[in-house]
């Protein structure tokens, strides 16, 4: 299977999420937890953080992981 198609498997849209690691001055704190909307063509997971941001989750450099 590919790695996008893992992706929005693992990610699917709706599904919570919280901030591991983001390496960007914008980044919001880490434990920020936010609402997927989505895993584009390069891997990057889209979330609209709880605190207002709409930073991407980058393939390969940030992190999150999955909540209840």
């Amino acid at each position: 299977m590919a790695t996008l198609e893992k992706l929005r498997l693992e990610f699917p849209v709706g599904s919570r999420v919280a901030l591991v690691k983001m390496d960007d001055q914008q980044a919001p704190p880490i434990g920020t937890r936010g609402t997927v909307r989505g895993v584009d063509d390069i891997g990057s997971i889209l979330v609209q953080w709880d605190n207002g941001g709409s930073l991407s989750v980058v393939f390969g450099e940030d992190e999150c992981r999955k909540i209840d």
